[in-house]
């Protein structure tokens, strides 16, 4: 993998716990989220919200990445299928290392976002998937991310670390 990659797939959910749906393009929208999504800041139905309308919104709610790699290796390590979006994260994407982006600035599509920390999984993710998904993804759950400046993503977009 390189530093730069693409979109591959665009999924949102519209509250907690409902099945994610795929879309065809997304507003990203800065400090808030995905319009439309369970963590978008009108909205925020999502299981993990834990703030108060009172409080600031925490770091890393806007929009979470996974690496398609990541889902393929772990079907044919541990055989784990996940179908399109059961990952429960926003994009899934293809050729980067999303790891290597935490504390990073970079470009998806029209939006610039920045890493904020690693997506691990958890034991919601497993509860609504199957046994073994919290350890085969551990380290490669993917990545969790701030909207520093509003644009739309389409799959197929690039996604590149900004110098």
């Amino acid at each position: 993998m390189t530093g730069s990659g693409t979109v591959e797939q665009i999924f949102i959910a519209p509250e907690a716990k409902a099945e994610m749906e795929e879309q065809s393009s997304v507003e990203a929208v800065a400090g808030n989220g995905l319009r439309g999504d369970r963590y978008f800041s009108e909205i925020e139905t999502g299981t993990f919200v834990g703030w108060e309308s009172d409080e600031e919104r925490h770091d890393g709610y806007d929009l979470t990445l996974i690496e398609q790699e990541a889902v393929t290796a772990i079907e044919r390590e541990a055989g784990i299928e996940l179908a399109p979006g059961e990952h429960r994260r926003n994009i899934e994407t293809r050729d980067v290392a999303l790891n290597h982006l935490v504390g990073q600035q970079f470009r998806v599509g029209e939006a610039i976002c920045r890493g904020d920390r690693l997506c691990e999984p958890c034991d919601h993710l497993q509860r609504l998937t199957q046994d073994g998904v919290l350890q085969a993804l551990t380290h490669r759950g993917g990545l969790r991310v701030d909207i520093l400046e509003s644009g739309t993503i389409r799959p197929g977009d690039e996604i590149e670390p900004l110098e």
